[in-house]
C-alpha cells in the first residue's frame, strides 16, 4: 500500500531516471491536462511530498497521487510494460528510459509556481528535509478525534497511511478510538518518525523486526489472529473522518485498552 515511505523511494527512482534530461515524450491520459506537452523541457527532479510526487519539468509540474494502488514504474524504450496498458494515466519519456504512471488516482499538469494550490494543505512531511515535528505534534494534539484518525489526516502529518496508524498505535499501547487530544503525540510522533525511516531502505516494511512472510506486522490484517505478545485475538473495525474515508482498523484490547 502507498505510503510516504513508498513515494519518497519512487520519485528517487524516478529522478535517478529522469533528471537532466530532456523530454521526448510526454502523454497524459486523463481530462484536464490530457492535451498538456511539455516535449523539449528537462526534467529537473521528481519530489515527494506526503504521498504526493511532483515531475518537475521545465516550468511545470506534473502532480500525481498514488491513493491506494497507483505506482510509477521505470522502463527501457520498447521493453513491454509489466501492467496493463489501459491503466496508464502518464507517460513522461527521455532519452533511454519511459516512466509510466498505472493507476493514479490524481493526475495534473499545473505551473511549479502553483505547487501549493495541490500541497499547500499538507502537516510537516515526515521525510523531508525540512520537517518540522513540533508542528506535526502540535496539529496531532489540538485534534479531538479519534488518534487513528488524526494521525492518518495529512493536514496533520504528511506519510502516515493506513498502515503505519495501525502499527504505531498498537506499539504504543493506544487504542485507535482514544481521541488524540488523551495521548503523548510527541511520544507517537517521534516513534512514527523512526518506524518510516528505518523502513526507507527495506524492499518490505516490517514493524516488528522479523522480515519473513507473514511475520512483518503486529496488528495490521491480522482480524482474529492471536497477538504476538499476548494472544489475545486481534480485533478489527473501521474508522474514518466520514463515511468514504473509513479504513480498517486493527487492535489488540488486551495492549490497546481504551
Amino acid at each position: 500500500m502507498p505510503e510516504g515511505d513508498t513515494v519518497y523511494r519512487a520519485a528517487a527512482k524516478l529522478t535517478a531516471a529522469l533528471a537532466g534530461k530532456v523530454v521526448t515524450r510526454f502523454d497524459i491520459r486523463v481530462p484536464g491536462s490530457a492535451t498538456a506537452d511539455l516535449r523539449g523541457e528537462t526534467v529537473h527532479e521528481v519530489g515527494a511530498r506526503g504521498k504526493h510526487l511532483l515531475h518537475r519539468i521545465g516550468g511545470y509540474t506534473l502532480h500525481s497521487h498514488l491513493k491506494m494502488e497507483g505506482r510509477w514504474d521505470v522502463y527501457r524504450p520498447g521493453e513491454r510494460w509489466r501492467r496493463q496498458a489501459f491503466k496508464a494515466r502518464a507517460i513522461v519519456g527521455v532519452a533511454g528510459a519511459d516512466a509510466v504512471g498505472f493507476d493514479l488516482a490524481m493526475v495534473e499538469v499545473l505551473r511549479t509556481v502553483d505547487e501549493h494550490t495541490v500541497i499547500g494543505h499538507l502537516g510537516p512531511d515526515l521525510l523531508a528535509a525540512d520537517w518540522d515535528e513540533a508542528e506535526a505534534v502540535r496539529r496531532v494534539a489540538s485534534d479531538e478525534r479519534a488518534a487513528h484518525v488524526a494521525l492518518l489526516d495529512q493536514r496533520n502529518v504528511a506519510g502516515f497511511g493506513n498502515v503505519y496508524a495501525n502499527e504505531l498505535l498498537f506499539v504504543r499501547g493506544i487504542a485507535p478510538t482514544t481521541p488524540a487530544t488523551e495521548i503523548d503525540v510527541q511520544a507517537t510522533i517521534a516513534l512514527g518518525e523512526r518506524m518510516i525511516r528505518a523502513n526507507l531502505p527495506r524492499p518490505e516494511r516490517t514493524f516488528t523486526g522479523d522480515t519473513r512472510p507473514g511475520r512483518r506486522f503486529w496488528v495490521y490484517g491480522r482480524d482474529g489472529a492471536p497477538c504476538r505478545r499476548c494472544g489475545t485475538p486481534i480485533r478489527a473495525t473501521s474508522l474514518g473522518a466520514s463515511a468514504t474515508s473509513e479504513r480498517n482498523v486493527y487492535w489488540c484490547p488486551t495492549c490497546q485498552p481504551g
